[in-house]
């Protein structure tokens, strides 16, 4: 399967004010699995106001730990639902990739990204501790993690 066909043939990645541009595929540094890269970009302006992946391929600790999507958009643009719409705008492909469900995790503190999944239609699973020696707490993960399913 050639991952960048398959951005192409999804198509644009827009929603109003937002897109979302491919900016590399590789295989993911630490979750060791094809990871499409994208800026998520203020249609209005051009500026960056985020990022977002998308981590093609299952494993336990990607399922459990990690997710299949992971976001973060820049403190000046918060607020905006930049992250919940990126999300929706990914899942038509993150099906035709075969992710299905996909998991999503976040820390159980963070409000915002807890709200942002919501609004994105995820469902709340459960909230699970992280391993001690799990890699993604060198990275300032916290010991515990929310898990969605969408």
């Amino acid at each position: 399967m050639n991952l960048h066909e398959e951005v192409v043939r999804t198509g644009a990645l827009c929603d109003g004010d937002l897109r979302l541009v491919l900016s590399d595929i590789a295989d993911h540094i630490y979750h060791k699995v094809p990871t499409l890269f994208f800026r998520m970009i203020s249609s209005p302006t051009g500026a960056e106001v985020g990022h977002l992946n998308l981590r093609v391929g299952s494993t336990a600790h990607i399922e459990c730990y990690a997710g299949h999507i992971g976001y973060g958009v820049d403190e000046a643009f918060r607020g905006r639902h930049y992250a919940a719409r990126s999300v929706v705008l990914l899942v038509p492909l993150a099906r035709r990739l075969q992710l299905d469900p996909l998991w999503i995790t976040c820390d159980p503190e963070n409000a915002a990204s807890r709200r942002s999944l919501e609004l994105a239609g995820a469902e709340f699973v459960e909230i699970v501790d992280v391993p001690e020696d799990c890699g993604i707490l060198k990275y300032g993960h916290r010991a515990r993690k929310c898990r969605y399913r969408l």
